[in-house]
């Protein structure tokens, strides 16, 4: 008996068209508990003696009914206090719908809710009834200064982005609603970049040594290259080239070139750790500056001041009014100092380094020079950082390249220390300009293309990259009017590139008023 008792209960354990006991219950039996509950409140709600708006479902007056019609023809209306429904033949949609918009619980200000609960139940509060009407109006402007105005401020909150679809899904109507009217009479312009060099210039005997500086324009329109040990000016108004100055010995060399801001002066560094400055017009020499220990790499201007970095790591700063012309000294570096550059407010003094630093030198007190100490030293670079460049339309941001090892561009935001941004260029980075008329830099670099790269900035996209240089583009420089940019590379050719060419009607400086720049106090104050 017990083996039949068994086998009874594992055929019922194993039966697949057994009735299932436990299990949910079926669809039409919730619906039919569901209009038997409806049916049930909407009767207590018709025989309630309040007759309260907020739970009686069908209004005392006759009109339209928002439950489904009967089958006999005119009892279109239901009478109040007789309402039935038959089990089974109830509506198959729930009576009562719920709000289709669901709120974004982790926007949801409960604390606010909860303070407008709390805030009602005390107003009658005692001390607040003592209060005194302009302590209370104190109060209120306090809080709304401290809090916001959070009696108009929203609890619930339906603003967040819904969920994304899934992959593949394709909405018809995207385009109707996420894009943007643009009018008729827009017209896209599309600006036309040169791939080739306007023109060609031969530079022979031109350094192949990343650490120089041997190229620069000024706003006259005249550009210095340094070839050995001469150096030449070339005038982009008439195509003229002068020699400027020759050093003496054989194995000396001039080491870098920079042209003060007005363009009619010309600092020249040599390998002898002499600092010279030269009048172009009248092609004379003004003065001879020593002090450094070793050849003079990097030159930049403020002013009247003229700041210099050699290879022995240290920056010194001329006045080149006085006779006693180093009026200060910066040791920042233990390797040569490879990049300076002054930022256009003359706020911040950069510097690079063959030590893989970057230093931030801030200006002291509204005068040209700057403290004894760093703001920043930054040591993300991982090889020597020469391609230094300051923003021109956000004077507190540099940007910074790297060398072969690091072959980066990193942004720096000077007031607060911070790397905005960076971007690898799987190149040597020699050199960085930024537009003046669009918000893009140009960028030279070394193995293995030698080409130059025009970035979109902030996003860093690539606009084009220029072609033709066969070694390494260690120099650029920019026009006055911002146009065009000069490249120097060890392949001894300057290429000139019209890649920021503007529309003529858009210019804000003519070519007239570049010729005419206005010459100040440096002319008679150099001595």
């Amino acid at each position: 008996m017990a083996h039949f008792n068994f086998e009874n209960e594992v055929s019922k354990l194993i039966r697949m068209d057994a009735p299932i006991t436990k299990g949910p219950q079926m669809r039409w039996q919730r619906k039919l508990g569901e209009s038997i509950n409806s049916s049930r409140n909407e009767s207590i709600c018709n025989n309630s003696v309040l007759q309260s708006s907020q739970c009686c479902k069908t209004p005392k007056s006759k009109g339209l009914s928002t439950r489904t019609p009967g089958k006999t023809p005119g009892s279109s209306t239901k009478t109040p206090g007789k309402t039935k429904q038959t089990p089974g033949k109830g509506s198959k949609t729930p009576t009562t719908m719920g709000d289709r918009f669901i709120p974004n619980r982790s926007t949801t200000q409960f604390e606010l809710g909860h303070y407008h609960v709390t805030s009602q139940s005390n107003v009658n509060d005692s001390d607040e009834e003592m209060m005194s009407p302009s302590k209370k109006e104190f109060q209120t402007a306090m809080s709304e200064n401290l809090n916001g105005d959070l009696m108009s401020s929203k609890i619930i909150s339906y603003k967040n982005k819904a969920p994304s679809a899934p992959e593949g899904y394709q909405n018809s109507l995207k385009v109707l609603y996420s894009q943007g009217h643009n009018p008729t009479s827009c017209k896209k312009s599309i600006r036309h970049i040169p791939q080739v060099p306007e023109r060609i210039l031969d530079a022979p005997q031109i350094l192949d040594d990343y650490y120089l500086n041997l190229l620069d324009w000024s706003v006259n329109g005249h550009m210095a290259v340094c070839l050995g040990g001469q150096v030449y000016v070339w005038n982009s108004a008439n195509g003229e080239i002068q020699q400027l100055m020759e050093m003496e010995g054989p194995e000396d060399y001039v080491s870098s070139v920079s042209w003060i801001s007005e363009g009619n002066y010309l600092a020249i560094g040599t390998s002898t750790s002499d600092v010279q400055v030269w009048d172009v017009e009248h092609n004379k020499m003004l003065r001879n500056m020593r002090g450094h220990a070793a050849r003079v790499g990097s030159l930049c201007w403020n002013n009247y001041i003229l700041s210099s970095g050699s290879r022995s790591g240290n920056i010194h700063h001329h006045d080149v009014r006085v006779a006693n012309h180093q009026v200060g000294a910066l040791s920042g570096h233990t390797q040569e100092v490879c990049g300076l550059r002054w930022s256009p407010d003359g706020r911040f003094l950069a510097s690079g380094g063959n030590d893989n630093l970057l230093n931030i030198w801030p200006s002291g007190g509204g005068q040209y020079l700057t403290t004894d100490t760093p703001i920043y030293t930054f040591t993300q670079h991982q090889a020597a950082v020469k391609a230094l460049a300051w923003c021109p339309w956000h004077p507190s941001l540099l940007a910074s390249g790297g060398g072969t090892a690091d072959r980066h561009i990193r942004f720096w935001n000077c007031n607060t220390g911070v790397c905005v941004n960076s971007i690898d260029t799987k190149s040597q980075v020699c050199s960085i300009l930024w537009s003046k008329h669009y918000k893009e830099l140009v960028s030279s670099h070394g193995f293995a293309q030698n080409q130059l790269i025009l970035w979109k900035y902030p996003s860093m996209t690539k606009v084009a990259e220029l072609t033709g240089h066969t070694a390494r583009v260690l120099h650029m420089a920019m026009s006055p009017d911002g146009s065009t940019v000069v490249s120097a590379a060890a392949d001894e050719t300057l290429r000139l590139w019209k890649c920021f060419a503007v529309d003529p009607a858009k210019k804000k400086t003519p070519a007239s008023m570049l010729s005419a720049a206005p010459k100040t106090m440096m002319r008679s104050g150099i001595r």
